[in-house]
């Protein structure tokens, strides 16, 4: 399946995010504006949680069964899910979301293997586990803190 319009500028932006350690401040963005859009995001709230989840099991060192592009294609993802002006520009009422609905539901039928394999994990995981896992401090600095020291 042909990638999305517009999508593959965001691919080496994506490898930049993640080789400088900036994916906390993304994974914040991406937190605020899913909590912003409420109810228009419709499943795609369920779809943006899981890609969260899986971003920070991979910053914390937790899960790293995933292919270096398909986390850049993630982290792509959720960046374009971000763009104020991609596609369709965000501030056009109604549509301006529809192309990010699309880019990211592309995502998710693209990397469905890998979605998959990390929903298996995390349902082999304990509860209390995936609390700490997958919990979102309170800001993007402490994230930072938590990271796990590279050897």
């Amino acid at each position: 399946m042909k990638a999305p319009w517009n999508f593959s500028r965001f691919l080496p932006l994506a490898g930049r995010l993640l080789s400088r350690g900036r994916l906390p401040t993304l994974l914040f963005a991406v937190a605020s504006k899913g909590a912003s859009q409420g109810n228009r995001l419709g499943k795609l709230k369920d779809d943006l949680r899981l890609l969260q989840a899986l971003c920070l099991a991979y910053w914390r060192g937790e899960y790293r069964a995933i292919s270096p592009k398909s986390m850049i294609s993630i982290v792509a993802g959720l960046m374009y899910f971000l763009s104020p002006l991609d596609a369709i520009p965000d501030f056009i009422p109604v549509f301006g979301m529809i192309d990010d609905i699309a880019v990211l539901a592309w995502v998710m039928k693209t990397l469905d293997d890998e979605l998959n394999a990390f929903r298996a994990w995390r349902n082999r995981q304990l509860p209390e586990k995936l609390a700490v896992v997958e919990r979102l401090p309170d800001t993007p600095e402490q994230l930072q803190l938590e990271a796990p020291k590279k050897d």
